[in-house]
């Protein structure tokens, strides 16, 4: 039996967080929600609605997944596969059989939901965003030969591939740091196509445009970062 743990960082998600648990599908062994400074109800919501929460008082997006990682360390029991998702509804959590099929049937080892545009509810994602994730995959492309069309949040990973990875950053570069390491590291990937739609409340990174630009900033750091280093 496949062991898969989910986890969700999470900060002032009250809204979101129990319909994001609730359509998670049974595959997964245990849902992981770490309030990342949260304020609101989250936490209360989170639980009630079965997840296993955490407390990451550090504010930034690879804080609280890094302390997701470390709880599942810690375990006696490691799980074969680590999928990371959001907790603002944004993603369709049902569509996570989709996401590890691949892993689970060719053996892939990581696996990012690509938000293609014909899938993409209207407004979904920023112009910034659009824009940022173009700007990056075509860099990535141009250095890497990569096939990335996606900096994604909804993304499957074989366990031990993860624990390799050695992740570190700890704010909004912990996607494309994670995509970044998985071409170093020459892993297998690929993307599927996923739904998406407008999330619950308003963006911590999109909607504000420090958010943005300081998300943009961290990004290409990364890439230029590694398009340097042997």
């Amino acid at each position: 039996m496949t062991n898969i743990k989910v986890i969700i960082p999470a900060y002032n998600e009250a809204d979101s967080i129990a319909h994001v648990i609730k359509d998670i599908p049974d595959i997964v062994n245990e849902i992981i929600v770490v309030s990342n400074n949260s304020n609101d109800d989250t936490e209360i919501n989170a639980e009630k609605a079965g997840a296993t929460v955490l407390i990451e008082s550090k504010k930034g997006y690879g804080y609280a997944c890094l302390n997701g990682m470390d709880y599942i360390f810690n375990q006696s029991q490691k799980p074969d596969i680590v999928v990371f998702l959001d907790g603002d509804y944004s993603d369709y959590p049902e569509e996570l059989t989709k996401i590890t099929a691949p892993i689970l049937n060719d053996n892939i080892d990581f696996v990012i939901g690509a938000r293609v545009k014909q899938l993409r509810e209207k407004g979904s994602m920023t112009v910034p965003q659009i824009f940022g994730n173009w700007l990056a995959t075509t860099l990535m492309t141009l250095f890497f030969r990569a096939k990335f069309t996606d900096l994604g949040p909804f993304r499957a990973i074989k366990y031990d591939k993860l624990l390799n990875l050695k992740m570190e950053d700890k704010t909004y570069g912990w996607t494309v740091e994670m995509q970044l390491k998985v071409l170093k590291q020459k892993l297998s990937y690929v993307e599927i196509p996923v739904n998406y739609r407008n999330r619950i409340g308003v963006s911590k990174v999109s909607g504000t445009a420090k958010g943005a630009i300081f998300a943009g900033v961290k990004i290409l750091g990364w890439i230029f970062k590694y398009s340097f280093k042997k």
